[in-house]
């Protein structure tokens, strides 16, 4: 079964306005997509822009993609013909319950997204209300409390079950953008695997004239992902350098993954995730967690040698990782080939499943 698209078939992919991150990179290039390689009428759909204190909804990032936008839907286009796709946050899905006669298809980018927009002041509210508390008297946290964790993860989804949401009922189609997510969510019928290509064209571009002997030892990390682990190793390992990838532009983000050797990130991995693609397109070496997609070798193909469970006692092993990626940096590097091929061919394989989901059909 696949989603048909008719002659005057036009697409709404809602997405947040001036918002840039890897969900809205993909939304934007699945636009792109549609546009160019399966020559469809597609729009972004900006749904909470404010004209009173911006003059244009399209992040700078993005306006290389060149994807025409509203910030509505009329009511003549809320009809069978055309679509509206939205990714899985509270706000977006809300959106589906406006219209009533339009094709509407949930893309989940992201698994733990899904449950975290849904928590509460109420969940979990003894454990933070004592942390908030020892923070004041004692000036650290005295429960170790980490909302990306599986075990919190497990009791969201409990809670939460998917199954029973009427937000997600809504929706006449689904597609997932990982391994993880597909099955995940395996009870949402009909349910299309559209991996994801988050690396962005300047990062491949820079890839192909890169000089290795530029290479330091260096290890490049994203203190927004996983950094109380992250932190650890750092403390841990004296001499190394780390360096922060934190609010940054993109040029510079490529100038410091094109000087080091290593990569780490041990974050929870809500979908593949974009920074690591990045950094292995730059011929660095990747290290991660095993949490969330970074689990699944079909959404991070990185063996097993350069994954590692986020517990103290594994740190000495991460270390002694690093350190073997900076002493033996030109053997090391071969081990991520595959990785990079797949990441370069990404764009290719993207429009080639874009267009067996997404069928031409006359009426």
């Amino acid at each position: 079964m696949s989603v048909e698209i008719y002659p005057d078939t036009k697409i709404y992919i809602a997405c947040p306005a001036n918002f840039a991150t890897g969900g809205p990179e993909l939304l934007h290039q699945l636009a792109h997509h549609f546009i160019n390689d399966l020559k469809v009428e597609a729009f972004m759909y900006y749904y909470n822009f404010n004209g009173n204190k911006l003059k244009t909804p399209v992040h700078p990032e993005y306006e290389m993609y060149n994807v025409p936008y509203v910030t509505q839907i009329l009511e003549r286009d809320d009809n069978t013909e055309n679509i509206l796709i939205v990714y899985e946050g509270r706000k977006e899905l809300s959106l589906l319950s406006r219209y009533e006669n339009i094709r509407k298809i949930i893309y989940f980018v992201s698994v733990d997204n899904y449950y975290f927009e849904q928590v509460t002041k109420k969940d979990f509210f003894i454990t933070r209300a004592i942390n908030k508390i020892s923070k004041i008297i004692i000036k650290k946290p005295l429960i170790d409390f980490d909302i990306t964790s599986q075990e919190v993860l497990d009791k969201l989804a409990e809670k939460y079950d998917y199954r029973k949401d009427p937000l997600l009922k809504l929706a006449n189609f689904y597609m997932s953008n990982s391994y993880r997510g597909l099955k995940w969510f395996s009870d949402l019928k009909p349910m299309y695997y559209l991996p994801d290509y988050y690396v962005n064209i300047r990062f491949i571009e820079e890839s192909y004239a890169l000089n290795l002997n530029s290479k330091k030892n260096i290890v490049a990390y994203n203190p927004k992902k996983g950094y109380l682990f992250t932190k650890k190793i750092i403390e841990f390992a004296d001499g190394i350098k780390f360096i922060p990838i934190r609010n940054m532009m993109r040029k510079d983000v490529i100038n410091i993954l094109k000087k080091a050797k290593v990569y780490i990130d041990f974050g929870h991995f809500p979908g593949p995730e974009r920074i690591p693609k990045e950094a292995a397109i730059l011929g660095c070496c990747v290290i991660t967690g095993k949490r969330g997609s970074a689990a699944f070798y079909e959404d991070v193909p990185v063996t097993a040698e350069y994954k590692f469970e986020d517990k103290e006692e594994n740190i000495p092993k991460i270390i002694d990782k690093i350190k073997d990626c900076f002493e033996n940096f030109e053997e090391r590097r071969k081990d991520f080939e595959y990785y990079r091929q797949i990441i370069k061919n990404e764009p290719q394989k993207f429009v080639e499943d874009l267009k067996k989901i997404f069928v031409k059909v006359d009426l």
